[in-house]
């Protein structure tokens, strides 16, 4: 697989939700100081009330703004695509399989049913120096979480 991807290319030239909006409950600014990516990133979380998934918490909006390379700007384009609308305990599900394709360098492909169009950073695994290009947005993401009072021990390998 390609470093640059045609998938992260079409992510990095026009990145989906891209624009930081209200209302939120935590935003963040995290950068990357090996080759200066940066990113401010908002998260709005929503609880679900009454039915089935009474209390459960839902990602109502992520918002960015995102400097740097394509695979940065591009990985916080599909985390966007990945987790809006989505159950927060999903979300990091995802993380959780982003995460191990993306530092097993090279050895887990990633599989498309876990983490969607995030499989495009597969190649990226092989170059550990671009490995924090693409985990950057998914940090702030966890980062914005934490600081809504969110809890993210589900990120967690261990969970």
């Amino acid at each position: 697989m390609d470093l640059y991807g045609e998938l992260i290319l079409d992510h990095a030239k026009r990145p989906q939700h891209a624009g930081l909006r209200e209302p939120f409950d935590a935003e963040v600014n995290h950068v990357n100081p090996t080759c200066g990516d940066e990113i401010s990133l908002r998260v709005h979380v929503r609880t679900v009330t009454g039915g089935a998934q009474d209390g459960q918490q839902v990602l109502q909006d992520v918002s960015y703004d995102a400097l740097g390379c394509s695979i940065s700007v591009a990985s916080a384009s599909v985390l966007a695509e990945e987790t809006l609308g989505e159950p927060v305990p999903d979300t990091l599900v995802t993380y959780r399989h982003l995460h191990a394709m993306l530092t097993s360098r090279g050895t887990d492909p990633g599989d498309p049913e876990q983490i969607g169009d995030g499989v495009a950073f597969a190649g990226v695994a092989r170059y550990p120096a671009r490995v924090k290009c693409a985990l950057l947005p998914w940090t702030a993401y966890l980062d914005a979480l934490a600081r809504a009072g969110v809890d993210i021990s589900g990120a967690s390998r261990d969970t």
